[in-house]
C-alpha cells in the first residue's frame, strides 16, 4: 500500500462514432450483420485519481462533468443503481482494488443523446481506466465485450455491439457480427488523401435534443422478430454497410454518399418514424445544396444527429451550413475530426506527479 500522500493518476479516452451504416444488424434479433463505422473526435475523457483509503472521505466520488453532477455513489450492486447507472454498473463490472479511494472524472465535448455512441465511448474509456488501476490491459475486443455486458447484463438494456467496438478500436472499420454478440473487426484501408477529403466534407448536425425513441424501437424489434433476420430492410442495411466500406477503400466518395443515403432509406423501411421530421428538414436542405449523401446516426428516431456528406464545393457547403443552423429547434453543427485510434490509456505511477 502506498503512503497516504501518494496518488496514482490514470487518463483514458475513447472516440465517438458516426456513419454507422448497417446499424440494427448488430443486434440479437438480426442474429448476424455487418456495420461500417467511422470513429471521430470529440472523445470521451475519463480521469481517475486514486489514493490510499484513510477513511476520511467516501471511497468513490464521481464527477460527471458532462452532466454537471458530482456525487458519491452508495451501495453499488446489481439493480441498485443511483444517479448514473451506466457509470455505476461499469464500476461493478470491473471493480476497484480494495484499500483505495478514487475520484473519477468524466468529461466530453460530445453531447449525450446525440446518437454518436457517446455512452459506449464513456463505458469503454472507464473500463480502460479501471483496468489500468488494476494494472491490467485487455485487448480492444475484450474491452468492447465488457462494455456490451454493462449495458445488456448489468442494466438489462437493448444493445448492439458496434458502438462499443467503434470506441475501443477507433478508425474506419467493417464490423462483422458472425453470430450475435460475437464479432470480428476488419479495418478499412483508406488512402490518406481520401481521409483528408472525407474529413473536409463530413458535416454532423445535432438536432437539438437527445435521442428518444424507445417506443418506436420496441415496435421495430417486435416486427423484426416476426419477419426474421433475412427481412428485406435488414438485408438492405447489410448491403449499405458493405457498399460504404468498398467505396471508402476505392476512394469513391460519391459512391460512399449513395451508401449513406441507401442506409437511411433502409432505416425508413424498418419504420418511417426512424427518420424524424427535423432530420428530414436537414436532409431536404442538404439535397438542395448538392450534398452527396446523408445518414441518420444510430438507430434513428426523434432527436440525435444526422451526418451529411457535402460535394466539397466551399460556397455550397457554406450556404448549407447557414440554412441548417437557421432551421432552429436547437439545430447545430458539431465539429468532428476523424479518429484513427480507439481507446487510449495513460497511467502516472505513484509519487511521480
Amino acid at each position: 500500500m502506498p503512503p497516504t500522500s501518494d496518488v496514482l493518476t490514470i487518463h483514458a479516452s475513447a472516440p465517438t462514432r458516426i456513419c454507422d451504416n448497417g446499424g440494427w444488424t448488430d443486434t440479437w434479433f438480426a442474429e448476424y450483420g455487418t456495420v461500417c463505422s467511422i470513429a471521430v473526435e470529440p472523445r470521451v475523457h475519463v480521469d481517475i485519481v486514486a489514493r490510499a483509503d484513510d477513511g476520511s472521505g467516501p471511497p468513490i466520488v464521481i464527477d460527471a462533468r458532462v452532466f454537471g453532477d458530482r456525487y458519491a455513489p452508495e451501495g453499488l450492486g446489481e439493480h441498485c443503481w443511483g444517479r448514473h447507472p451506466l457509470l455505476e454498473a461499469t464500476l461493478v463490472e470491473v471493480g476497484i482494488p480494495p484499500g483505495l479511494a478514487v475520484e473519477i472524472t468524466i468529461d466530453s465535448a460530445a453531447p449525450f443523446g446525440a446518437s454518436i455512441g457517446t455512452s459506449a465511448a464513456t463505458c469503454v474509456a472507464l473500463i480502460g481506466a479501471l483496468d489500468a488501476l488494476r494494472s491490467r490491459r485487455r485487448s480492444n475486443l475484450d474491452v468492447a465485450r465488457a462494455a456490451w455486458r454493462v449495458e445488456t447484463e448489468h442494466l438489462a438494456q437493448q444493445s448492439g455491439v458496434q458502438d462499443q467496438i467503434a470506441a475501443a478500436f477507433g478508425g474506419i472499420n467493417l464490423i462483422h457480427v458472425d453470430a450475435y454478440p460475437h464479432a470480428h473487426v476488419e479495418p478499412i484501408d483508406v488512402a490518406p488523401d481520401v481521409l483528408a477529403e472525407l474529413e473536409r466534407r463530413l458535416v454532423v448536425v445535432y438536432l437539438g435534443a437527445p435521442h428518444r425513441s424507445s417506443e418506436i424501437h420496441d415496435t421495430v424489434i417486435g416486427d423484426m422478430i416476426d419477419r426474421g433476420p433475412q427481412a428485406p430492410p435488414l438485408e438492405a442495411l447489410r448491403r449499405a454497410a458493405r457498399l460504404a466500406a468498398q467505396s471508402l477503400a476505392a476512394g469513391d466518395l460519391e459512391a460512399f454518399g449513395r451508401a449513406l443515403t441507401a442506409n437511411t432509406q433502409a432505416q425508413r423501411e424498418l419504420h418511417p418514424d426512424l427518420v424524424g421530421p427535423l432530420a428530414q428538414r436537414v436532409i431536404d436542405v442538404a439535397d438542395e445544396h448538392g450534398a452527396l449523401g446523408h445518414k441518420v446516426n444510430g438507430a434513428g428516431g426523434d432527436g440525435g444527429a444526422i451526418t451529411l456528406l457535402t460535394d466539397g464545393d466551399p460556397d455550397r457547403t457554406r450556404r448549407l451550413l447557414d440554412e441548417v443552423t437557421s432551421i432552429g429547434h436547437g439545430c447545430a453543427v458539431l465539429p468532428v475530426r476523424l479518429s484513427g485510434d480507439g481507446l487510449r490509456v495513460r497511467r502516472v505511477e505513484w509519487g511521480q506527479q
